[in-house]
């Protein structure tokens, strides 16, 4: 029964972990190719000084990309997961400035971002979504076991050792 049971949370991690890394690789990709439009979301929160800006907007993609593979591969599970979990309440909290300040922008979370019209904010819904994301880094943070994961290629030698299962 245990052994079903941790199988079943395994494939549950393995989605969250596969899913929060799309999320990351699609985000980051998409940053990455148009820089410039990276620049615009990234200024239009108007939290940050125009070299913070600059900074944001050019190490971001990147940072984006850099967790998505990491997620992709399984490696540092936990570790990434709290980066992610981390990275998404900055997100959540930036969102959430831009609306009580009556900004109408767009996040620029997948592409786009920038000044858009009244009518055009969905704050709302990029909360919710920011929040299920900040759910699969959670369950990553809480049970960083997962199918098809490097770490556990990575620390099989470990286990057994302290263990004793080599024998």
């Amino acid at each position: 029964m245990a052994d079903q049971r941790h199988s079943w949370l395994d494939v549950v991690g393995t989605l969250a972990r596969l899913g929060l890394a799309a999320v990351w690789i699609i985000s980051g990709g998409i940053k990455a190719v148009d820089p410039d439009q990276t620049y615009v979301a990234v200024k239009a929160y108007d939290v940050l000084p125009a070299p913070g800006v600059a900074a944001v907007a050019a190490a971001l993609p990147w940072f984006e990309l850099a967790l998505g593979l990491l997620l992709l591969l399984g490696v540092g599970i936990r570790l990434v997961g709290g980066i992610s979990a981390a990275v998404l309440l900055l997100f959540i909290a930036g969102v959430s400035q831009a609306w009580v300040r009556g900004l109408h922008i767009d996040c620029g979370c997948f592409g786009g971002g920038g000044d858009v019209a009244p009518d055009q904010t969905s704050y709302g819904t990029e909360l919710l979504r920011d929040t299920g994301f900040l759910v699969l880094a959670a369950w990553l943070i809480i049970r960083p076991r997962t199918l098809f994961a490097l770490d556990d290629v990575l620390t099989r030698g470990d286990r057994e050792s302290v263990g004793g299962g080599g024998s």
